[in-house]
């Protein structure tokens, strides 16, 4: 009895993750003790961090915040750092725990508007390059002033759609039929097999691209992602100060991007440039027509009360009228109050997405205290601060994006910006180079981090969300099709980082 109970906690410690994975997390467990005990804290530090990016690398395998949180837990426990350190931090960032909390829940009830804009381009856009150019700027705009979560979860959302109309046509069943398992091609009629594979690389490129807009646009706004509100803070920039400050990097890394957009589409390298089968266009308009012809005038006036919701949204940024979580809040508020949304469980669902990273988020802040308490990034940052002032920026961005490349962007930039910070308040460096070193902090946590999904949010949203399966799109193709990005935009980031703020 007492084996089948063991093996019942066994089979129950982090679900489904693989065994080999609860094994070395059981083995962490073990030794950090032992570590701490024979080695010290600084040793232990090192070592739990180190553990920590493990989880955030291995994030497919089980959710960072439960192996991460056991971690954590066990560093208050042998005396890494303290209940008070850590609540230190997530007040001093409480700020960015708003955003995650209420501006991604308010950006959630405009997805209708959202949807209505993408699908408009999709369908309305006949050249594949023109649509590719589109979806990325567009996406480059809207992650500027929301949330790259919640617009990556739009396109996703466009993509799904599209994929499962188009995928009961080609199994010989109408787009309104409502049993149909698009996972399966076991019912795709064999004439349409081509079509559907050709469909699967063109849904792959765009939501690739949309993808890699949503970094090109999340680096230039203190919204734009969550490490962003929290540089600005730190620095105490306002939202058009960020702008102004992160534009000679973000502005030309977004034409850089841009441009490559075109170029892979057209010279059709890394898996790009899929076109939009016929028969497939033809089915998804008249899709798209019977949608709008099903539009009622209470649609009608949902969607306009999002666009003005939108309005007031960009402009409350803009003029910096509140905390970021708080405009957040205001948008909640107004959409579901003027669009009948008045039920508990339905406003719920909007912090579905957003409380999970949250949550996240506070284990993150528990290894920064762990790593002010016992100093451990402070050798690094005075060897780089003992760098001439030119150079400073540039090294920052590459140890930044080479960091971010493996591990969660927030996580780095939190760190990074927090041992610079204490290096101004010591008198160690000016508050104008500080900036500088903010700017190369931002950039460099945002853009070198499309290399992989383990760096950005968004990355990793899109290659565990139900579309990914359906069009074929792995981690490897995710890599291989991010790789010409990921040298653009580093290697334009960095120059303008080395020689232009």
């Amino acid at each position: 009895m007492p084996t089948t109970l063991f093996s019942a906690f066994a089979s129950n410690f982090l679900g489904k993750a693989p065994v080999w994975y609860k094994q070395i997390i059981v083995l962490f467990l073990i030794i950090n003790p032992i570590v701490m005990y024979l080695l010290g804290p600084v040793a232990a530090g090192w070592l739990l961090i180190a553990e920590f990016i493990f989880t955030l690398a291995m994030a497919l395998k089980c959710y960072p915040l439960l192996p991460g949180g056991l971690l954590t837990i066990e560093a208050l426990l042998i005396g890494l750092t303290t209940a008070d350190a850590v609540y230190l931090e997530v007040l001093t960032n409480f700020p960015v725990i708003l955003l995650l909390m209420f501006m991604v829940a308010g950006i959630y009830f405009m997805q209708d508007l959202l949807l209505v804009a993408f699908t408009q381009i999709l369908v309305g856009v006949r050249s594949k390059s023109a649509l590719s150019l589109l979806f990325c700027s567009a996406a480059a705009v809207l992650s500027a002033f929301l949330d790259a979560l919640t617009v990556t979860a739009v396109i996703i959302s466009v993509a799904v759609g599209f994929y499962s109309v188009y995928h009961k046509v080609a199994s010989g069943k109408v787009y309104q039929s409502s049993e149909h398992n698009a996972g399966s091609d076991d019912e795709v009629v064999e004439l349409h097999r081509e079509d559907l594979e050709n469909f699967r690389a063109f849904l792959r490129s765009l939501l690739m691209h949309g993808a890699i807009g949503t970094a090109l646009g999340g680096v230039a706004t203190m919204v734009g992602e969550p490490q962003n509100l929290l540089i600005a803070k730190v620095v105490d920039w306002d939202f058009i100060e960020f702008f102004l400050h992160m534009a000679p990097v973000s502005l030309p890394v977004l034409a850089a991007g841009l441009v490559t957009c075109w170029v892979l589409e057209k010279m059709r390298w890394f898996g790009y440039g899929g076109r939009l089968p016929r028969p497939v266009r033809r089915v998804l308009e008249e899709f798209a027509d019977d949608e709008r012809a099903k539009r009622t005038k209470a649609d009608q006036a949902a969607l306009w009360v999002q666009a003005i919701a939108a309005v007031i949204l960009v402009l409350g940024l803009a003029l910096h009228l509140a905390e970021v979580g708080l405009i957040g809040l205001l948008v909640i508020i107004l959409i579901t109050s003027f669009t009948g949304i008045t039920g508990e469980h339905q406003i719920g669902k909007a912090f579905q997405e957003s409380l999970p990273f949250t949550s996240l988020l506070v284990v993150f802040f528990a290894v920064v205290a762990v790593i002010h308490e016992q100093h451990l990034f402070k050798p690094i940052i005075d060897y780089v601060l003992s760098l001439p002032e030119s150079q400073q920026p540039g090294m920052f961005f590459i140890a930044n994006g080479l960091l971010s490349m493996i591990s969660d962007n927030v996580f780095v930039a939190t760190v990074y910006i927090s041992e610079v910070k204490q290096a101004l308040d010591a008198g160690s460096i000016s508050y104008e180079h500080f900036q500088d070193l903010a700017v190369a902090i931002n950039t460099g946590t945002n853009l070198p981090s499309v290399a992989t999904p383990n760096g950005q949010a968004a990355f990793l949203f899109l290659l565990t969300s139900a579309i990914a399966p359906l069009v074929r799109l792995s981690y490897g193709r995710m890599v291989v099709m991010a790789f010409p990005y990921t040298l653009v935009m580093g290697g334009v980031g960095l120059y303008m980082v080395s020689y232009h703020i």
